[in-house]
């Protein structure tokens, strides 16, 4: 399974940026599917993730309300829609999948995308 990101880039604080992420190799609907992020000197953390039908969607507490992610299956293809970017939305991005729900770790997650960077200026 191969996890291709994209959609980063520069921003100011208060735009808006939509990440995609393209499966290939297997079809996406056998995983849930998972954002994360890595600030500049710091670890990688959970941002959002999304069931096998799309219907269920945890978000960390840090994006709730201002980053949505959605999927269709159809198309192997997830997207991060960020909106009312902030300076600490900073990070590389990258999508993840996993063949169970409710995972939030990294060390859970199987396959990896590339990562695409988003900075956000103030």
């Amino acid at each position: 399974v191969q996890l291709q990101a994209s959609g980063g880039g520069l921003m100011q604080a208060g735009g808006s940026l939509r990440l995609s992420c393209v499966v290939s190799g297997r079809t996406s609907s056998t995983y849930v599917m998972g954002w994360f992020r890595q600030p500049p000197e710091k670890e990688r953390e959970f941002v959002a993730a999304i069931s096998w039908g799309g219907g269920s969607t945890p978000y960390a507490a840090s994006v709730k309300g201002r980053f949505t992610i959605s999927r269709d299956n159809a198309k192997n293809t997830v997207w991060l829609q960020m909106n009312s970017l902030e300076p600490d939305d900073t990070a590389v991005y990258y999508c993840a999948a996993t063949t169970y729900f409710g995972h939030t770790l990294v060390r859970e997650y199987d396959y990896w995308g590339q990562g695409t960077l988003v900075t956000v200026s103030s």
